[in-house]
């Protein structure tokens, strides 16, 4: 089987092809475009030529076409599962709830397009104000080029091309070189949905040729970008004036205070840390425990860790399945090593499975390790023993990350401190820190990135704020 470009509302035949292999079996799925910076540039050529053509369009009709992407995916869940189950070896049970996330992604978008909206501005309030109006609207930035990564494939698809398509912008998207099925898919689901041709385009290929040509050229207004800080940096040093939205990496931490109900939050916390293999940019990597509790949590949370199932990704009872590479499985494997080699111990997991990296616990891990300070992105949790949750903030704020944290508290006192103190894009209070739903505004600090994602807040980063005077008197 092979799969072709998506330009201009049609499939067009690339001039080289690449096997994508599934991560669990291994095993040759599609081949899949490798596009040249010709061929991307020609997908460019027509999101440009259709942007005068996507603004005239009225929100209530770009909101309908939403809506009909929102019912389409809602109907084929199934099958979309199948697609990020066996391309990103996500279990099934995780690879469902993500397109359930997805369609109600695609429903915040088509409400958000009838929700853009400016304001009046009282001009006499300055000196030489008198008699005119003032108002702003909000008008589309133009070519949105936007980045994906392969661990949310069409959901993070969706808060890219859903506030893009809300807000009356055309689109390049660049999927993940791992999971480009998805983003086909989801294509073929806006055609359907009425969206004109050419206003969509899908681009799959290297980053070093396609996601270069994107950031480069004049014509793409924005780049919205989810991915490693190291390309991150990269790309906001070479697009210019464009605006750029970086959604980037974490090593999120999670605070638990002496009165937490133990019982109550391991469930949650291994979740947390190990679903989708903890490749999520706000998986729970490290976990600071209050001394008073902390060998009773290590204990029922190793235990609850080492009764992970692992296995298929097809299978609804898998927990854990394959990372998403064989390079990224012993790149993880490098630093427990790293870890356990300098005094720290591996409680459960460290090893593999099947080939695949079994749920892993560490303690005792010094602050400095790789797999304390670095992003894991794997399914591998550090715990580590606090005298108080003035420590753990020190610890937590002592990343160079900052997407989101959480605290287990029961004092409203020490949770606002922790709100006030945190030095993060998000507070999680008696939560984990992977909590995320797709409206609520979504993003760090340091280096994981700028800007905000969630619905109505990536709108406002794809839309220029227009002001319109009018003088009334005299002129």
């Amino acid at each position: 089987m092979r799969k072709q470009l998506w330009i201009g509302g049609q499939w067009r035949e690339a001039k080289a092809y690449t096997e994508l292999k599934a991560p669990y079996r291994g095993n040759n799925i599609v081949e899949v475009p490798a596009a040249n910076e010709e061929e991307t540039a020609a997908a460019i050529e027509v999101a440009h030529r259709m942007c005068g053509v996507m603004r005239r369009i009225p929100a209530h009709e770009r909101a309908a076409i939403l809506e009909r992407v929102a019912l389409l995916l809602a109907d084929r869940k199934e099958e979309a599962a199948r697609i990020i189950a066996e391309e990103a070896a996500k279990p099934m049970k995780y690879a469902l709830s993500e397109v359930e996330r997805t369609v109600q992604t695609y429903k915040f978008a088509a409400e958000e397009a009838k929700r853009i909206s400016g304001e009046t501005i009282p001009l006499d309030a300055a000196p030489g104000g008198e008699g005119r109006i003032a108002y702003t609207v909000r008008e589309p930035i133009g070519v949105i080029g936007a980045i994906t990564p392969f661990n949310f494939p069409m959901n993070l698809v969706a808060h890219k091309v859903g506030p893009a398509i809300a807000a009356g912008n055309t689109v390049v998207l660049k999927p993940a070189s791992q999971t480009p099925m998805s983003a086909y898919f989801i294509a073929e689901l806006f055609h359907e949905a009425g969206l004109p041709s050419g206003v969509l385009n899908v681009v799959t290929g290297s980053g070093a040729i396609v996601g270069n040509k994107i950031v480069l050229d004049e014509r793409v207004a924005m780049v919205t970008f989810t991915g490693s800080p190291e390309v991150g940096k990269s790309l906001r040093a070479k697009a210019g004036l464009k605006r750029v939205t970086l959604e980037l990496g974490s090593n999120a931490a999670l605070i638990i205070d002496q009165d937490a109900d133990i019982e109550r939050i391991v469930p949650r916390c291994v979740m947390g840390a190990f679903a989708n293999q903890g490749q999520v940019c706000i998986s729970l990597q490290r976990i600071y425990v209050h001394e008073h509790i902390y060998e009773s949590f290590v204990e029922q949370f190793a235990e609850a860790a080492s009764k992970l199932k692992v296995g298929d990704p097809l299978e609804m009872e898998s927990d854990i399945s394959a990372m998403i590479s064989p390079a990224e499985t012993n790149r993880a494997l490098a630093w427990i090593l790293e870890a356990s080699s300098n005094g720290a111990t591996v409680l459960t997991g460290g090893e593999l499975q099947n080939g695949m990296l079994a749920p892993t616990v560490i303690t005792g891990a010094d602050p400095g390790m790789k797999v304390s300070c670095q992003e894991l992105f794997a399914p591998v949790v550090i715990i580590s023993k606090v005298t108080s949750v003035n420590e753990a903030i020190a610890l937590v704020n002592a990343s160079k990350f900052g997407l989101q944290a959480g605290i287990y508290t029961n004092d409203l006192g020490t949770a606002l401190q922790a709100a006030d103190e945190l030095h993060v894009g998000g507070v999680m209070i008696n939560d984990i820190p992977t909590f995320r739903v797709d409206h609520m505004p979504y993003g760090g600090v340091k280096e994981s990135g700028t800007g905000r994602e969630g619905l109505k807040y990536a709108v406002e980063e794809m839309t220029e704020l227009k002001l319109v005077v009018i003088n009334r008197g005299n002129y």
